[in-house]
C-alpha cells in the first residue's frame, strides 16, 4: 500500500460523510468533561494580552540564531519539540503549542512532566494527562483562521497557524514570528509519514526526528494559505504579524528585524507607524 495520502483519498466528494464526521467527533469531544475545563480556560484567556507583542517560537535551523536573553519580558509561544531546547539555557516560553499527533505522542513524556501552560490538541488528551496547565483545543477541518479558539481552530497544516489563532485569541497586537524557516531538508509528498534516519537537518535540533521515528512530511502550500489567511484577519482588525526570522524562505508576511520588533522605547502601537 502506497505511504501518499492523496492515494488514499476517496474519489468522490460526500458533503452528507464530511459533516456526519464533523459532528461525530465533535460530539464527542463535547461529552468529555475535559472540554468544559479547557473552554473555561480558553474563556479566561479572551484578550487577557490586548495590545501587548508576542514571539512565537519556530522550530527551523534559524532558531539557533536568536539571542533569547532578549526575549525577557515578551511574551513567547514555544512550539511542539522547544523542550529539546531547554538543556542549553535559562529560557523558557510561556506556553506550548502542540497539534500533530505523532510529535505529541513522542513528546508526552515532557508534556506530562512540565508545568509549563500547554495548548494540545483534543486529540491527544488520552496521552497527556489533564490537569490544570493542559488546555485542549479542538481541531476541526474548517478552513477558517479563529479569532474566537473557546470553540474550535483550524490546524491549517502547521502548529505556526494554531498558535498565530491563539495569539489573536489573548488580544496580542503585534506578533512576531522567529526560526520560520519555511524550507525542509526532507522532500515527499505533503502530509505522508515518512522515517527519520540521520541528523535532523530541517530543525534547530539535530535531534528533533532522527533514529528511526516516524515524522510528517509539510504542506508548504496549504500552510501559506493559512498563513495568508492569517496575515489578513490581523491586518482586518488593526494588527499585524512580521517574519522575525533571519534568513529563510517564508515571504508572505512583512519582514522586520527581531530586534526592531522588540523596541520598547519606539512607541509603536499595532498598525501604526
Amino acid at each position: 500500500m502506497s505511504d501518499n495520502p492523496l492515494l488514499l483519498q476517496r474519489a468522490t466528494i460526500n458533503p452528507y460523510l464530511a459533516a456526519a464526521n464533523l459532528i461525530f467527533h465533535r460530539l464527542r469531544w463535547d461529552l468529555d468533561p475535559q472540554s468544559f475545563k479547557s473552554r473555561s480556560r480558553l474563556r479566561a484567556l479572551r484578550n487577557a494580552h490586548e495590545g501587548e507583542k508576542a514571539v512565537i517560537l519556530c522550530n527551523g535551523p534559524s532558531l539557533n540564531k536568536v539571542d533569547f536573553d532578549s526575549l525577557e519580558g515578551t511574551f513567547c509561544f514555544g512550539l511542539n519539540k522547544i523542550n529539546l531546547l531547554f538543556e542549553r539555557g535559562a529560557f523558557r516560553p510561556d506556553c506550548i503549542v502542540s497539534v500533530d499527533m505523532v510529535v505529541v505522542e513522542q513528546n508526552a513524556a515532557f508534556y506530562n512532566d512540565t508545568g509549563l501552560p500547554l495548548f494540545i490538541t483534543a486529540h491527544g488528551r488520552n496521552l497527556v494527562k489533564p490537569r490544570k496547565n493542559v488546555t485542549f483545543v479542538h481541531p476541526a477541518g474548517i478552513h477558517k483562521f479563529a479569532r474566537d479558539v473557546t470553540f474550535s481552530v483550524f490546524e491549517g497544516h502547521t502548529v505556526t497557524f494554531v498558535a498565530l489563532q491563539l495569539a489573536f485569541h489573548m488580544g496580542f497586537g503585534e506578533v512576531a514570528l522567529v526560526g520560520a524557516d519555511h524550507n525542509f531538508a526532507v522532500k515527499g509528498p505533503a502530509n505522508s509519514m515518512t522515517i527519520a534516519t540521520g541528523r535532523d537537518e530541517s530543525h534547530f535540533d539535530p535531534n528533533y526526528f532522527s533514529g528511526g521515528v516516524v515524522q510528517t512530511l509539510p504542506n508548504l502550500a496549504g500552510s501559506e494559505a493559512a498563513y495568508a489567511m492569517a496575515r489578513d484577519a490581523y491586518a482586518a482588525h488593526g494588527r499585524r504579524i512580521v517574519n522575525a526570522t533571519e534568513g529563510g524562505k517564508l515571504e508572505i508576511f512583512e519582514r522586520m528585524p527581531l530586534d526592531r520588533f522588540l523596541d520598547r522605547a519606539s512607541g509603536t502601537a499595532a498598525g501604526q507607524e
